[in-house]
């Protein structure tokens, strides 16, 4: 679920010593002593949002240079100082802008880098696939309200590049916002067929699944029908989804 791990970012001024850390991830020595290799001396922690993956050793790794902890969370922090939209978190000649883009998590956020016209986006735009937006700190109504926020900020202020929290680099960070805001129609549309078809099953009496309309289940029948071609190894993550689907049409619905 991680696709090639999580990538930490080490955000530096060419003329300046000092760095800012992004995302230290898992406590593993072996990475954080690479981290290090490169960081030289680490000003602030940044996290953008608290999922394990990404949050678990930033405490330990900034006790290691005697510096905070930023993020959104108060639980994630190390010192008083918090982190939020319209931040600007400034370490020698480099500037980090905060932008709020909840929806993968309630605590999600995403950092501009003007000088390197970059986004750095944790988990709300990978670098490969897309983001499981999971019920019920995860609202894809607020998910889909980030995207379209983050495709706005990129045509402004001409943002050309997506530095996700896994997976490679995206050099075309608006047609990524692109595929990611009609990928998430398109689930929507199979999802609102899905139920479609599950509402003229049960009319006719003859549901495979059962009560497959019942609350508890109907998530579960919808991953069946929508995700008939992924791995079900996958498809707990996808009852999540489809999960927070199902309240977000609930939401538009009514």
């Amino acid at each position: 679920m991680t696709l090639d791990g999580t990538n930490t970012w080490v955000l530096r001024d060419p003329d300046s010593s000092r760095s800012v850390v992004v995302d230290p991830g898992p406590s593993i020595a072996a990475h954080l002593d690479a981290i290090d290799a490169v960081a030289g001396d680490v000003a602030v922690v940044l996290l953008t949002h608290h999922h394990a993956d990404h949050s678990e050793a930033a405490r330990e790794y900034a006790e290691r240079h005697g510096c905070g902890v930023r993020a959104l969370d108060p639980a994630y922090r190390l010192g008083s100082e918090g982190l939020g939209e319209g931040d600007v978190v400034a370490v020698g000649g480099l500037e980090v802008h905060v932008v709020a883009t909840p929806g993968h998590t309630s605590d999600s956020l995403s950092f501009v880098v003007p000088r390197d016209r970059a986004v750095l986006t944790g988990d709300t735009v990978l670098g490969r696939g897309t983001t499981v937006v999971a019920h019920p700190d995860g609202q894809l109504g607020a998910y889909l309200s980030s995207l379209q926020r983050l495709h706005a900020l990129c045509g402004e202020q001409g943002i050309t590049t997506v530095w996700p929290g896994h997976g490679p680099v995206i050099d075309d960070a608006l047609g990524a916002l692109d595929f990611y805001l009609a990928h998430r129609e398109q689930r929507l549309g199979q999802v609102r067929q899905a139920l479609r078809d599950l509402h003229a099953i049960e009319r006719e009496g003859g549901t495979p699944h059962g009560s497959a309309l019942a609350h508890e289940t109907l998530p579960r029948a919808i991953v069946e029908i929508v995700y008939a071609d992924v791995d079900p190894v996958l498809w707990g993550a996808a009852e999540l989804s489809v999960r927070a689907q199902l309240a977000y049409l609930t939401t538009i619905s009514g």
